[in-house]
């Protein structure tokens, strides 16, 4: 069975949550602060956390902050903050995904299903050297893209930005992680970088790069890698 840890202190919205995965036969604890949050992570150790950042006693993302210093456990973010700072914040923190309230419950179990999916599948070892998609493949030791049977040309900034999202596939990657990786801290604030160096990866690599199936933009946030 997959353990839930919901974090969230409305009573409502927790009675909801609890009501709605148990039917789906998840198990789940719950906690309404984050010292208890992390004191059941612990004894628990749950398969996924479902986490609000606006909690009485810390702010969900020095939970997040906490938890990530002995688990990759998935901790999928709910939060009526809108702002794309807040969400930066919590993703930088080490949160594997986002999800705005008010929410459907569909779209949330979507989402769940999701981050339970990916733990599931064998993630890209050190020594993996092929990513293959039903388009393309990369060749990450050989530094190569291959697209219907013809090598695809790609810039040493292309491969590197390329790189980190394929070999993370389904994480969002924050636009100020991927422009510090691939061009330094000086450059963190220049989103406008990704956005043209992501339309010529999409260009090269997707069908319809207008409608990009594996490139996947975050609004605000950052990028993903769906394979």
């Amino acid at each position: 069975m997959t353990r839930v840890l919901v974090v969230e202190d409305d009573p409502q919205l927790v009675r909801a949550l609890i009501i709605n995965l148990q039917a789906r036969h998840y198990g789940v604890d719950a906690a309404a602060d984050g010292v208890t949050a992390l004191r059941l992570a612990a004894a628990r150790q749950p398969d996924v956390v479902m986490l609000d950042l606006g909690l009485p006693d810390m702010d969900g993302v020095e939970v997040i902050k906490g938890l990530r210093g002995w688990t990759r456990v998935p901790i999928l973010v709910l939060s009526a903050r809108q702002g794309s700072d807040e969400k930066v914040a919590a993703l930088d923190a080490g949160a594997d995904d986002y999800v705005t309230k008010p929410f459907s419950m569909d779209e949330l179990l979507a989402r769940l299903r999701a981050a339970v999916r990916r733990t599931e599948e064998t993630p890209l070892a050190t020594g993996t050297t092929l990513v293959e998609t039903a388009d393309f493949t990369i060749e990450l030791l050989a530094k190569r893209a291959v697209r219907g049977g013809h090598e695809v040309r790609l810039t040493p900034t292309e491969w590197h930005l390329l790189e980190i999202l394929v070999t993370s596939p389904g994480r969002l990657i924050t636009q100020r992680h991927l422009l510090q990786e691939v061009w330094g801290v000086s450059h963190s604030n220049k989103s406008n970088y990704l956005r043209v160096y992501m339309a010529q990866l999409r260009r090269k690599l997707e069908a319809d790069p207008a409608h990009p199936r594996y490139l996947i933009t975050e609004p605000g946030m950052g990028y993903r890698f769906e394979g």
